[in-house]
């Protein structure tokens, strides 16, 4: 089969190129970048859609368990609350009910079990149409998670929970069709988007927020080599917590599904921030995260993408999306096997 058209991710980037054959190693870049379905033909000429088969997933097994059933309803019923309450900000002359936020965000915290398990949690929440609270809710949690690896004071931890909450706050202000919008955006349309930072800012500058709320609003899609926006801010111009609410930002989006693409793996998000992230985000919180989400992910079973399953026995510090992984009884260190790659979590 070749493919009948070039093949890019939403942020233009592309993936293979028309009249590329589908071999095995080019259906595995296709996978991850989740490239579910394409348009192809056969050598014969023949031109149709193809997608691929899956199997029942690491995550539709969680979907099945009743604690997730539960966790799913209190979800749900908190962003629901979420939604009517940062719904008001941006058109409300009241200041921000900052301890009715915490309770929603907290509550959902409290009543969840281990670290993996509010992760799993959270890589199973597909709302589309109310994707910016959910992605808030989202990223408020791992916030809360990371500051607490960090060891933050408790008043710590709440401005970075409530930083996570109201950073995309600004988003309110741009036409849902643009936010929504299930195909890729025109320059217009991009460039819009990306005023949702200082628009958050003018929402929540006169409001009597600990300034870091406002600076995490304005600053999270700065990066420390100056590469990011609204102002390319270099590192020491970037608030710490903006910093920190970045990565969340950015690990949220990339393993949770959106309309023009399945999640990620999360090896596939951790080598992705191995690659380029210690240049793009601060070293004390990257390398806190990086740490503490792969250490979450020991004794889990994962696929690798010669179809091996095994389970992941050790952490590899050197480079910690590719641990050892025991399939029967041999040792499989992903280090010393450049050839094989974690592409699911089974």
């Amino acid at each position: 089969m070749v493919a009948a058209a070039d093949i890019y991710t939403k942020d233009d980037h592309l993936v293979i190129a028309k009249e590329t054959v589908l071999t095995d190693k080019i259906i595995t870049r296709l996978k991850f970048y989740s490239v579910l379905e394409l348009s192809i033909y056969s050598m014969s000429g023949k031109k149709g859609t193809d997608s691929f088969p899956e199997q029942a997933t690491y995550y539709e097994k969680i979907k099945q368990r009743e604690s997730f059933k539960r966790f799913h309803m209190a979800y749900q019923n908190t962003v629901l609350q979420l939604k009517s309450s940062l719904d008001e900000i941006p058109t409300s002359p009241q200041e921000v009910n900052t301890d009715h936020l915490l309770k929603e965000a907290t509550d959902i915290i409290a009543n969840s079990g281990s670290t993996i398990e509010l992760f799993d949690m959270l890589h199973c929440m597909r709302n589309y149409d109310d994707a910016t609270y959910i992605h808030s809710l989202n990223v408020a949690i791992i916030c809360n998670i990371i500051g607490r690896w960090l060891h933050f004071s408790k008043k710590d931890l709440e401005v970075i929970t409530l930083c996570g909450l109201l950073h995309d706050i600004g988003k309110l202000t741009i036409p849902s069709q643009i936010i929504t919008k299930p195909s890729k955006l025109t320059s217009e349309e991009f460039s819009t988007v990306k005023t949702h930072t200082t628009r958050g800012y003018q929402i929540l500058k006169s409001c009597s927020l600990d300034p870091r709320i406002k600076h995490a609003a304005l600053m999270h899609h700065e990066r420390c080599d100056g590469t990011g926006y609204p102002y390319g801010f270099y590192s020491d111009q970037i608030d710490p917590f903006a910093k920190l609410v970045s990565i969340a930002d950015v690990y949220d989006a990339m393993t949770c599904a959106r309309v023009y693409r399945g999640p990620l793996c999360p090896f596939e998000v951790i080598h992705l921030f191995e690659t380029e992230g210690y240049t793009k985000y601060d070293p004390k919180y990257i390398i806190t995260f990086l740490e503490g989400i792969v250490q979450t992910y020991i004794h889990n079973t994962v696929q690798l993408n010669n179809g091996m399953v095994g389970e992941i026995i050790l952490i590899n510090k050197l480079e910690l999306s590719r641990p050892t992984i025991k399939i029967g009884d041999d040792y499989i260190n992903l280090m010393k096997h450049r050839d094989l790659q974690i592409v699911s979590l089974a």
